[in-house]
């Protein structure tokens, strides 16, 4: 519980920035208007799409909200709270079928471009499979960029986890291919693939990743397929557009929202969740393995509103 507690924290203080854009004018709202009328759901309107929350999904919780203060024949603009976080809430829900691959012998791919945090990203997330007690092996399959290797290499070793890579500028097919045969040999319960992030040669990044998925599906038939792209949460709206981009070329199951320790844009993940239907899966909020968790959408909302009993 600890952890999750020192988590919450640095949540909150990771969402300050958002939490000033967003809950500062709602209240406001709350505070200023006497009574429930369509000024009062615009200017609501207004400060979500602001707090980069994106317009369907803005749209939705304002319908919500509406539909339950008739139900509850609600009068009070501060009684609208509740029904507001609530709202957001049911946004953002991932189901419980989000982390399925962890049951099952699984590949998890992981795509994002370069800056995002993608390699580290890997790293923790090995750490933290490891720490459940999974066997895991990774895959360097970034060959494009020197770092990468090296520094998922340190992300092995200090996570305890095997790992399999390639020459610079090797194919990255290849390593996946002799990924999946130490996997196999080594009955590993995941199988993490950290491969080159660039959007700007989407053609490139196609052909890539269709060689891979061949592989794969020829190689390893029986995993469960996960693929997760990295995005930075700082950059709000072009998150979105990067979102968007990557799942034009391949099959994105969930997202891993990072660096959201310095941003005013923390709303994204509710509107990538809303606009494009793939649910956030994991948050970075920090440099150390304990900052990467599983999305929780109450946690989430909680610090972004910094309820008290949340704390």
């Amino acid at each position: 519980m600890e952890e999750k507690k020192g988590f919450f924290r640095r949540l909150a203080e990771g969402l300050t920035k958002t939490r000033n854009n967003i809950v500062a004018g709602i209240d406001s709202i709350f505070s200023g208007f006497s009574s429930i009328d369509e000024d009062f759901y615009e200017e609501m309107e207004e400060i979500l799409v602001m707090g980069d929350l994106g317009i369907n999904a803005t749209t939705s919780i304002i319908e919500d909200l509406k539909v339950k203060v008739k139900e509850n024949n609600i009068k009070e603009p501060s009684e609208c709270k509740r029904f507001l976080i609530e709202s957001i809430k049911s946004q953002m829900d991932v189901g419980e079928t989000a982390y399925e691959f962890e049951n099952r012998t699984s590949v998890v791919l992981v795509i994002g471009v370069n800056g995002v945090g993608k390699t580290t990203s890997v790293g923790k997330l090995a750490g933290k499979l490891k720490e459940q007690g999974k066997r895991v092996v990774l895959a360097a399959a970034d060959t494009f960029r020197a770092a990468a290797g090296e520094q998922l290499s340190e992300w092995a070793n200090r996570a305890g986890v095997e790992i399999v890579s390639g020459q610079e500028g090797s194919d990255p097919a290849a390593v996946v291919y002799d990924a999946v045969a130490a996997a196999k040999a080594r009955h590993a319960d995941v199988l993490l693939i950290d491969t080159a992030g660039r959007l700007h040669n989407k053609k490139n990044l196609m052909n890539e990743l269709g060689k891979i998925n061949r592989i794969l599906e020829r190689e390893y038939p029986e995993a469960f397929r996960e693929t997760l792209v990295v995005l930075d949460g700082t950059t709000g709206q072009n998150a979105m557009v990067q979102a968007r981009e990557f799942a034009e070329v391949a099959d994105i199951t969930g997202i891993i929202l990072t660096k959201l320790d310095g941003t005013a844009k923390g709303g994204i993940a509710i509107a990538i969740h809303s606009e494009l239907g793939i649910p956030v899966k994991y948050i970075g909020v920090g440099e150390t393995i304990d900052d990467l968790q599983k999305f929780d959408a109450d946690q989430f909302v909680n610090a972004l509103f910094l309820s008290e009993d949340a704390k």
